[in-house]
């Protein structure tokens, strides 16, 4: 279209929308229905898709938990079916020969332990770590608190990190930072309490049913055991595999079994899992964006219907006009402005009215409810936004488009005759 047809188009465009308000709004409300259904079904899509990975996170990101179990396959003369247990040096033993590509962490359980504070007594769960756990299990403290630390372990400290439920069993409403409880009768110190998270997998308890104190202090205090299992943790989760496989080598060595035994470690490797989850949540979104686009080009759909209207019930005008010597393009443009302004408008409150919705859902506490714990916060990402756009723009110029070519090609003789 030539600039200087640009001021006609427009001035017929307005002519006919002051005519036909309610028809105009009509049409830029259904567009901003549709616009609103898809950004809100994709917005609860990506949210949902984020809040279920961050859970299945809650235990911990980029790690595999390790058990010993029994051998398959004879080595060095030995037979099949030998239990294996891990020794409890096998941690540090593994840490110093995969240190470049893992880090490989002890860990033992000790379950229906009384924990006493004043008259409270509850029996709960108390596990001996080490350090670094606090990083790959995820083992966040809440504000002003701290989880156990090198000199906590390396002295043998009687200190210990309770878990959110644990804490409030115990505790009450009284904050627990500071206290001294009892745990099997002896003095501890509560040195912090695990900020409350979702945690969808678990292997013993939810943590937040745990308490956790140096693995130094627990084989001390309940004597030297066995290690129940170990955690493996990699920072490159493509490296996990690796890193399993250079595990079964070192303790394979160590404990007289063939490497290529599955059953003489059994491994959760938790990357496949996530890996796994993620591409089931990218198929939901798919299929979402799919029925949210479709949604749009069946309001497209109604837009061109309307337009097909207009040019109907303009006949007789548009060929007028025509036999007058109106240009063609004096005659498509006002219907593709048309459309293309109705759909752009829509477009742009349907977009406002679900980021109010999106905003006013966030305010929301994830903590309120359980169902807000699982379905997560509605998330409008920058992608899917520029796609709705995109999506809009094509349909308002289709849906003008073909009605305006109906409408240039009408023979301004037959227009006369039209009823």
């Amino acid at each position: 279209m030539k600039t200087s047809s640009l001021p006609v188009v427009v001035h017929l465009f307005l002519q006919t929308a002051r005519l036909k308000k309610k028809r105009a709004v009509l049409t830029v409300a259904s567009i901003a229905w549709g616009t609103v259904a898809v950004l809100l079904l994709l917005a609860f899509g990506q949210g949902f898709r984020e809040q279920l990975l961050r859970n299945e996170r809650g235990m911990g990101r980029n790690i595999s938990i390790v058990w010993a179990g029994q051998t398959s396959k004879p080595f060095s003369g030995m037979p099949p079916g030998r239990r294996i247990s891990f020794a409890e040096t096998d941690a540090r033993y593994a840490r110093e020969r995969m240190g470049d590509i893992a880090t490989v962490i002890g860990e033992i359980e000790k379950g229906r332990v009384p924990l006493v504070y004043g008259r409270k007594t509850v029996n709960g769960g108390v596990v001996g770590v080490e350090p670094p756990y606090r990083v790959w299990r995820n083992q966040v403290p809440e504000t002003e608190g701290r989880f156990i630390d090198a000199a906590d372990e390396r002295d043998g400290r009687r200190v210990i990190f309770l878990g959110d439920k644990v804490a409030a069993q115990v505790f009450g409403r009284e904050a627990p930072l500071g206290k001294t409880m009892l745990v099997a009768g002896t003095p501890f110190l509560v040195i912090g309490v695990l900020r409350h998270r979702i945690q969808d997998n678990s292997y013993m308890r939810p943590d937040e049913h745990q308490t956790f104190i140096p693995l130094s202090t627990f084989q001390a205090m309940f004597g030297h055991q066995n290690l129940d299992n170990l955690v493996v943790g990699v920072e490159d989760a493509t490296q996990m595999a690796l890193a399993v496989d250079r595990l079964r080598h070192v303790l394979g060595r160590r404990h007289g079994f063939d490497p290529a035994d599955d059953r003489a470690l059994s491994v959760w490797n938790t990357v496949d899992d996530n890996q796994e989850s993620e591409a089931i949540m990218l198929g939901i979104q798919m299929f979402l964006g799919v029925v949210g686009a479709l949604t749009l080009i069946v309001g497209g759909v109604g837009v061109a219907n309307i337009m097909y209207a207009v040019v109907k019930e303009r006949t007789r005008e548009i060929g007028v006009k025509m036999a007058l010597g109106a240009r063609p393009r004096w005659i498509t443009g006002p219907f593709v402005l048309e459309a293309s302004l109705y759909t752009f408008l829509g477009g742009a409150v349907g977009i406002m009215i679900a980021l109010v919705l999106v905003t006013l859902i966030a305010l929301i506490p994830l903590e309120s409810s359980e169902v807000m714990g699982y379905l997560g916060h509605p998330r409008i990402s920058v992608p899917i936004g520029i796609v709705t756009t995109f999506i809009l723009g094509a349909i308002g110029l289709l849906a003008g488009y073909f009605p305006a070519r109906r409408a240039a090609s009408i023979d301004p003789a037959e227009t006369l005759r039209y009823e």
